[in-house]
């Protein structure tokens, strides 16, 4: 049984009992060692599964907790993986850890047929060390809080220069990444390739909401696309 299943099963067992499994039943149930049952309870508490426990009593799921039914087709889960490992892959540390996390949960309320599809996937995004993702981490906040940054940068010619940028958003490319940011010393957009920072501040100052100043608006009235990824 691989561990997706097996923690889709635990779950299912908890969830289908009114008084605490203690983890020498979970084991039997699972056939599995003891060991392993506390290694997939810590496993589903870090991927916030509810799971209570109590020395000599056993575990128990949480009151109130519904395991969801199964609401994705194979070629849905097959999205949402590839899309999860894109993300560890190409963007930064911290977006990388919630993207496993998040895969986690996901498996875990796949039914075994859907599970042993989502296992052959047929897709492998290698996860490679990018010197910039640090760079990527720190600007992708920026971003959600709205401070000003100061950047370093080279660009195509090699040239050098110092800006004092709104960080509005970023996008990809496939092989990197660009900083959309309104530049203070151009009084205007720029683009940015993130690979091509030399150093970074996050400086202490916010800048404002501009209805004209925005990654929507500059894909809507500069270059003339339609944001789909627009939320709502």
């Amino acid at each position: 049984m691989r561990k997706s299943e097996r923690l889709f099963k635990l779950v299912t067992l908890l969830q289908g009992r009114r008084t605490a499994m203690t983890a020498q039943s979970l084991s039997e149930e699972l056939g599995v060692a003891v060991r392993t049952v506390y290694r997939d309870i810590q496993a589903l508490t870090i991927s916030g599964v509810p799971i209570d426990g109590e020395a000599g009593v056993g575990y128990s799921l949480r009151r109130g907790f519904d395991l969801p039914p199964r609401m994705f087709d194979s070629e849905e889960v097959t999205a949402l993986l590839v899309g999860s490992r894109m993300v560890q892959a190409w963007t930064d540390p911290d977006l990388a850890q919630a993207a496993k996390t998040a895969e986690a949960k996901i498996l875990a309320m796949l039914e075994p047929p859907m599970l042993n599809g989502a296992s052959r996937l047929p897709y492998r995004i290698p996860a490679f060390v990018r010197p910039d993702s640090v760079v990527h981490r720190q600007l992708r906040r920026a971003c959600e809080n709205r401070q000003k940054v100061s950047v370093h940068y080279l660009d195509m010619q090699q040239r050098e220069s110092v800006r004092v940028l709104w960080p509005l958003g970023m996008v990809g490319w496939g092989d990197h990444w660009t900083l959309l940011a309104w530049c203070e010393h151009r009084d205007d957009y720029r683009n940015f390739r993130i690979d091509r920072v030399q150093t970074l501040d996050t400086l202490a100052e916010h800048y404002p909401y501009h209805p004209e100043r925005n990654l929507n608006h500059y894909l809507t009235h500069i270059v003339g696309l339609e944001d789909k990824q627009k939320p709502g």
